[in-house]
């Protein structure tokens, strides 16, 4: 396949694969020193506002702080390599953390604020954390409590001197906030006063890192088996925000407000990488996101940008309050995380003036982004599809024999480039299952591609129900649930049968003041689809299990409904 750097090409042989643009050039640097330079270019610019935490930094302070951080952890003891914990909801201390241990070449392992105290010991100890830095509680989570738990020895030993049997690498549990917890350091108290001997060791490990040097794990949510910890290095993540905020067209004066979870690639990379590639300001408006919140924040700051994932748009379009706000100036953002409906998409373009609003498609192990539409691309290319593979990416559709599909036929997404993981953390053969010999990561969803390259992604090769040898895909039917005037969010997936192997549920949120039955929802439906799409179930809800980013957990959705139709069964 032929690859040019001015334009993006498809293969001659009219199959699915397509190579992305190879300009701009890639950064080659740390993130460190990229955070140095845009310092030493924008000292002035607001860099970062955390607004629960009434914090308000231009470069200038926001880098002095990180320095401050980063000297506090090396006099702790921290080296280059070490892995360091990050346990906490959004805040000042998480974006802190995140640039200072990259200065210093440790690796940051971001941990879900929402594990439970046997989660949290598998993901320590998976990779070794030296140290974890955590906040004192979140909702209904008391992490402090949870870790005395694990390592009841934290009662009895030093601040700095930590040996416990669970957690056999764990030294050090650093809590935020100003009380004092017995065997924890403060975070504040890390933040040290900064010499010239501290600057020019803090230069000189800058110099001794390479921007390929691994600087994060990631732990995947599987539906199935253990977290995996997928391996990012400077490379993968400075780059993936750097090439994001050229598709949005980002500059210097960009407010970009961020109510996803700094813990997961949304937050840290498409967020506050995002910022940094262009000088631009990263607006924290909670701890959590919260949608009047995130409104009342856009309003103040006048943010051009917001991100989220579908629902977070959808409970911002439909709160109660919402037409009060002016969000006039919003002009961009990322909706990524899940599939994006047309109709949500349409209306965060119209309602929220949001007109260049992009769909950003990938995985953790992409960095996360592989896929993005563009901003001058036509209405429909960038509401119907995903957009084309990022610059420096390449992407191809295979079958089930590893062989690349004919355009328009469905077939597994596969990826290749500078944005792959180096690998699941101390795990080869997991490893070995995701990216093959080739370099090529298999990504598990279904997707087809366009004589453009353009992506549509169909769904999840686990999630495509199969009734009585028919392949459906949920997202179709989804997608028209979505042009019901009455359906606020629909989610659709496939319980077991006897008869048919599987067969079609669908769990659908009404708008406020509806009144709709089944039968409305099925004669809708039976208008549009062949009589096997149409659900057998169909259940009115409030609420769905979700992920603490936003994603719908439809695994956990088809074990409640089996449970409800076998008790119905049983009597």
């Amino acid at each position: 396949m032929s690859v040019l750097t001015t334009s993006t090409v498809t293969s001659p042989l009219n199959l699915s694969e397509f190579h992305g643009v190879l300009s701009p050039k890639l950064v080659e640097k740390t993130i460190g020193q990229y955070l140095d330079h845009i310092a030493a270019t924008y000292p002035e610019q607001l860099a970062v506002v955390v607004h629960h935490q009434h914090i308000r930094w231009n470069y200038r302070q926001y880098l002095a702080q990180i320095d401050a951080l980063a000297t506090g952890l090396l006099k702790l003891g921290i080296k280059t390599g070490d892995r360091v914990g990050i346990w906490s909801p959004n805040n000042i201390e998480w974006c802190l953390t995140q640039y200072a241990t990259a200065k210093i070449g440790a690796i940051m392992v971001c941990l879900n604020p929402a594990y439970r105290p046997e989660e949290l010991q598998y993901a320590l100890s998976n990779v070794g954390c030296r140290a974890v830095i955590c906040a004192d509680k979140f909702k209904s989570s008391n992490y402090l409590e949870m870790l005395y738990e694990l390592a009841p020895e934290l009662t009895t030993c030093s601040a700095s001197k930590l040996r416990t049997s669970a957690l056999p690498e764990l030294e050090f549990v650093i809590r935020m906030g100003a009380d004092k917890s017995v065997g924890m350091l403060n975070f504040n108290d890390l933040l040290v006063d900064v010499s010239a001997d501290d600057r020019a060791a803090l230069e000189r490990i800058g110099k001794e890192l390479s921007p390929y040097d691994a600087i994060n794990i990631q732990f995947t949510s599987g539906t199935t088996g253990s977290p995996k910890g997928a391996t990012l290095s400077h490379h993968n993540i400075l780059n993936n925000g750097y090439l994001v905020a050229e598709a949005m067209k980002f500059t210097c004066n960009d407010k970009l407000c961020i109510p996803v979870p700094l813990y997961h690639c949304f937050g840290m990379v498409l967020g506050n990488l995002v910022c940094l590639a262009k000088g631009a300001a990263a607006i924290f408006p909670g701890e959590s996101f919260d949608p009047l919140t995130t409104l009342q924040v856009v309003e103040l700051e006048r943010c051009t940008a917001l991100h989220g994932v579908p629902t977070m748009f959808i409970a911002e379009l439909e709160h109660p309050d919402f037409a009060q706000f002016d969000l006039r100036s919003l002009r961009t953002g990322v909706m990524a995380g899940a599939t994006c409906p047309e109709e949500v998409m349409r209306r965060v373009q119209n309602l929220m003036f949001m007109q260049q609003v992009l769909i950003g498609y990938g995985q953790t192990e992409c960095s996360p982004l592989n896929h993005i539409t563009e901003i001058d691309s036509s209405i429909e290319k960038r509401v119907l599809t995903v957009g084309r593979a990022l610059p420096h990416t390449e992407v191809k559709i295979i079958d089930e024999f590893g062989d690349v599909l004919p355009i328009g036929q469905p077939g597994e997404v596969c990826s290749r480039g500078y944005c792959i993981m180096q690998c699941y953390w101390n795990d080869p053969v997991k490893t070995a299952a995701t990216i093959d010999s080739a370099g090529w990561l298999h990504s598990g969803d279904i997707g087809q591609m366009d004589e453009q390259g353009y992506v549509q992604i169909v769904g999840r090769i686990k999630d495509m129900i199969i009734r009585g040898g028919e392949n459906i895909y949920p997202r179709e039917i989804e997608e028209k649930l979505y042009t019901h005037k009455d359906v606020q969010d629909a989610a659709v997936f496939g319980v077991e049968s006897d008869k048919y192997g599987e067969e079609v549920c669908a769990w659908i949120k009404v708008r406020a003041g509806a009144t709709i039955t089944e039968a409305d929802i099925r004669h809708f439906l039976t208008e549009k689809f062949a009589y096997f799409k149409v659900p057998r179930y169909i259940k009115f809800v409030d609420q769905y299990p979700m992920t603490v980013t936003g994603k719908i957990q439809k695994f956990k959705m088809r074990e409640l409904m089996y449970q409800e139709l076998y008790e119905d069964i049983n009597g």
